[in-house]
């Protein structure tokens, strides 16, 4: 019997409060608008085990069109648990890591939206410079300069 072969992997989801901002944040960094949608009813409620649900998303997606990330304010049911400032070490805890440019203009940048470095810009041999830092919301992100590049 053949072994299906993974094909690609679509986008990440991250839930938030606030649609506006984390597109807005998003844009920042680099990502595109792609569309907007609500989705509702008892099929996406299948789809997530939610029930009945409703759920407003954007499609943000990188400039190489390659990489995805869909943003989603759920309308119903409400919110249950909130695991944005857990440390990230948490279990499970969920973040996305970017590749830029210039780490140190991105990250000033986006401290304009409210973001605050969780360690300090550190170098990784003759590779990368990296960072996390808390962004919209909490939300945790990762920024990766290339060095070779340079």
């Amino acid at each position: 019997m053949k072994k299906n072969k993974l094909l690609r992997m679509d986008n990440v989801g991250i839930v938030v409060e606030s649609l506006e901002d984390a597109i807005s944040f998003f844009e920042e960094i680099g990502l595109n608008l792609e569309g907007r949608a609500t989705i509702e009813g008892e099929w996406a409620g299948r789809v997530t085990g939610l029930g009945t649900q409703s759920a407003e998303i954007a499609m943000m997606v990188t400039p190489d069109g390659y990489s995805r990330l869909e943003l989603s304010r759920f309308l119903t049911p409400t919110v249950i648990s909130d695991h944005r400032t857990v440390p990230v070490n948490a279990l499970g805890y969920l973040r996305v890591m970017f590749t830029v440019e210039d780490i140190d203009e991105m990250v000033s940048r986006l401290t304009k939206f409210g973001a605050k470095l969780v360690g300090e810009v550190v170098q990784y041999e003759d590779s990368y410079r990296l960072c996390y830092i808390r962004g919209i919301e909490g939300l945790l992100i990762g920024l990766a300069e290339e060095l070779h590049n340079k």
